[in-house]
């Protein structure tokens, strides 16, 4: 008999994971797929982390920022460092963590989540997610981008 496995399902983390976040960003990192950062980074912004566990620990990554509010734009989140480890890809679990993502976003009252990629954002499109001009993002959001790693900007809507 096949045992059943259990559906993934996202949790909150906290600093106690923060060397595990590092450790599993680490190959994105250096591959230019994620911002550079710090094992200090990821323990002050653990608490903003969702994950998904395996039995080797943690599998999947992403974290939702609250941006500041700013004029003409609605309240917003951002999404980052959404990472699978390379053996757990093509498992749903980063469809898993924005799904996660976008619900949360949608409980703390934000209307809008954007994310930036240096991919073709095929995961954020599949999760209702349109490209749109950097210059259509909160502009101290946009600020923090490094042009040199020429990123696509994406956002998707929340509606209440």
């Amino acid at each position: 008999m096949t045992p059943v496995l259990a559906a993934p399902v996202a949790v909150r983390t906290d600093s106690r994971d923060a060397g595990a976040l590092y450790a599993l960003s680490l190959p994105f990192l250096r591959s230019g797929a994620l911002r550079a950062r710090t094992p200090d980074d990821y323990r002050c912004a653990a608490d903003t982390f969702l994950v998904v566990r395996g039995a080797a620990g943690l599998d999947a990554c992403a974290a939702l920022r609250v941006l500041a509010p700013e004029p003409g734009h609605p309240a917003t989140g951002v999404l980052h460092n959404l990472c699978v480890r390379v053996d757990r890809q093509n498992l749903g679990l980063g469809g898993v963590l924005i799904t996660a993502v976008l619900a949360e976003a949608r409980r703390s009252g934000l209307r809008a989540v954007l994310a930036a990629t240096v991919t073709d954002g095929t995961p954020f499109r599949r999760h209702g997610f349109t490209e749109i001009p950097p210059a259509a993002a909160p502009p101290s959001w946009t600020a923090t981008l490094d042009p040199a790693r020429r990123a696509r900007v994406f956002r998707r809507l929340l509606t209440p």
